[in-house]
């Protein structure tokens, strides 16, 4: 099995969700080994996709360092990492991801028309060998070996509108696109008052967000999926995951997980080799039984 990259280059624009202004992202391929890297025009700088470099976990997970960062990274990591992406840029003119519908799928759209490529280097992936778990409260997030990864994901709010929600989703770029890539992020409406108060979320609305209130959706056209806040929540795990550096084979679960939970996951995953082991699969021979999840 090959590294892969993006077969040419794709253009979008759209809103960033905090400051509210049109932002221009760029996809451009990259050669084998060279990962996911952000890459500020404005700024001429910048930033592998690596735990080491995450340096804000509080509304979205945001990498950067001394010259400047990129937020709201999760989505479009999510997509990156749903369709077994190993190399590519993203070029911005901004310092967040446009938020686009508040989902994976328009940058689903633009990996399709962008393509997929094949590199001549053998790809590798990230085997996780023993558990590893981040625990505060009773709210936790936690890897452990299989064959076949899967993300398993409970949340609970005191909100009727989402209540408790689980889902189960086994990894694959099908999988990913069916049942992960549409789901929206969400917030709540008094909440969303409070940061535009502060000057954050101003590009927020009901187009890139669903927006609860005490008892109510209020989006007129509703949910696209009945349990479409743990599912955006598996989105948000796919993108932090894929910090790693590489393509996760293991199982993640959690409970009433957080960006700042899964990146002290990643930080704790990496700290010990003997947590994990990176495999290369080497055309020729016999393809492990994962590797049809990252096909």
């Amino acid at each position: 099995m090959k590294q892969t990259t993006i077969a040419k280059k794709i253009e979008g624009v759209g809103i960033g969700l905090h400051k509210g202004e049109p932002i221009k992202i760029i996809l451009e391929p990259l050669e084998k080994d060279m990962g996911i890297v952000f890459y500020r025009s404005d700024l001429g700088t910048s930033f592998r996709a690596e735990p080491k470099n995450v340096i804000n976990t509080q509304m979205a997970t945001v990498v950067g360092n001394e010259k400047g960062y990129v937020s709201t990274i999760e989505h479009l990591l999510g997509a990156i990492n749903g369709y077994g992406i190993d190399n590519i840029r993203i070029v911005l003119d901004a310092n967040e991801v446009p938020v686009m519908d508040g989902s994976a799928i328009s940058f689903c759209m633009m990996l399709d028309e962008a393509g997929i490529k094949e590199l001549d280097g053998d790809k590798k992936v990230l085997v996780i060998k023993k558990d590893v778990e981040i625990k505060e409260g009773d709210k936790y997030v936690k890897v452990s070996p299989s064959k076949n990864p899967k993300f398993n994901y409970t949340i609970k709010f005191e909100n009727p509108v989402i209540g408790k929600q689980s889902y189960t989703f086994e990894f694959s770029k099908q999988n990913f696109i069916n049942e992960i890539a549409r789901a929206r992020t969400f917030g709540f409406l008094k909440d969303v008052q409070k940061l535009n108060a502060m000057g954050l979320a101003l590009g927020g609305s009901l187009d890139n967000a669903v927006v609860i209130d005490d008892t109510h959706i209020l989006n007129p056209e509703g949910l696209r999926f009945e349990d479409e806040f743990v599912r955006h929540k598996i989105l948000d795990a796919i993108g932090d995951i894929s910090l790693l550096g590489a393509p996760m084979v293991g199982d993640y679960e959690a409970y009433a997980g957080s960006h700042d939970l899964n990146h002290k996951l990643t930080k704790a995953i990496l700290a010990d080799e003997k947590n994990y082991e990176i495999v290369t699969i080497k055309e020729g021979l016999k393809e492990p039984e994962y590797a049809k999840a990252f096909a």
